[in-house]
């Protein structure tokens, strides 16, 4: 089946700039990767907070790769909470709207690294649920030395918010979110690649009471939640199907997707059902950005 990829980065300048790592994967090179792959269309989400990489990604550069790949490319805007002169009361939405309004679809990767029920962040998840734009969050367990907003351990922080915002859409990501699948996380790896059989913890409790939380399945975390315990993953999709939404996580040209195999083989060996495969290689993308059309 043909796939949406609701989260992927990408940069028009290619080897030119200086970074830390592997530099981000031209749009002509990640057409190439979807054709492999068998991915009709992207989101390409802009690395704006100087966290996640030491050059900062405008929200007009993702923008430009989006319309000049229209036939490939969605977007995303991304918002600072930081932005409108560093006050904890600025209205985003005017930035929010001005961005929907030339096409984003909605908002992120937030990589800011900061508590994410603090003013600053509560301010721009209120300014997005009263735009209607869906959250993509990237989770941290701590302050410095990594990037993504911060929650503690059984992700607390991250319940009051989708609590007070029950409008607001938001993606969970990251090893940090995807650990806590399982009870039995510590601090010590809940930002690494749990193995072993899973007990439910808190990401399932909070899915049961607040529809709001969607699953970004994309990166080594998302396919590490779901292979390390393939018998509770097939259940988890069972009951979830609705809120997973498939993804990659490309930044590097040569980059491992192992998400998309798991999946076409957990429904070519009815593990998970076709209604369940559909929804997550692409209609819940589609119905969650209302990309029907287009």
């Amino acid at each position: 089946m043909k796939k949406i990829d609701v989260h992927a980065h990408s940069t028009m300048w290619g080897d030119n700039l200086p970074t830390f790592g592997t530099p981000l994967i031209s749009p002509e090179k990640l057409k190439e990767r979807y054709n492999e792959l068998n991915i009709e269309k992207g989101f390409i989400l802009p690395l704006l907070s100087p966290e996640s990489r030491n050059f900062v990604q405008s929200n007009e550069e993702i923008e430009y790769i989006a319309n000049n790949n229209a036939d490939t490319f969605f977007w995303f805007c991304n918002i600072d909470a930081r932005m409108g002169g560093n006050n904890k009361e600025s209205d985003l939405s005017k930035l929010l709207n001005y961005y929907k309004e030339k096409g984003a679809k909605g908002v992120g990767e937030i990589t800011a690294n900061m508590y994410i029920d603090e003013p600053f962040m509560d301010n721009l998840f209120y300014h997005c649920e009263k735009c209607e734009m869906p959250v993509t969050i990237h989770m941290s367990p701590e302050k410095y030395g990594c990037y993504g907003v911060i929650d503690d351990l059984g992700l607390g922080r991250l319940e009051k918010m989708l609590k007070k915002y029950p409008k607001l859409k938001i993606l969970g990501h990251s090893q940090c979110f995807w650990s806590e699948i399982d009870s039995g996380v510590t601090v010590e790896n809940r930002n690494g690649y749990p193995k072993g059989k899973v007990v439910e913890g808190a990401v399932i409790r909070i899915m049961r009471e607040c529809p709001n939380l969607y699953c970004d399945l994309s990166a080594g975390s998302g396919y590490n939640a779901l292979s390390r315990d393939e018998d509770f993953a097939y259940k988890f999709i069972e009951e979830f199907g609705e809120r997973l939404l498939f993804g990659t996580d490309f930044y590097m040209p040569a980059q491992n997707i192992l998400l998309a195999e798991w999946l076409d083989a957990a429904y070519k060996n009815s593990c998970i059902t076709e209604e369940n495969y559909k929804k997550i290689c692409r209609e819940n993308a589609i119905k969650i950005f209302d990309l029907k059309g287009e």
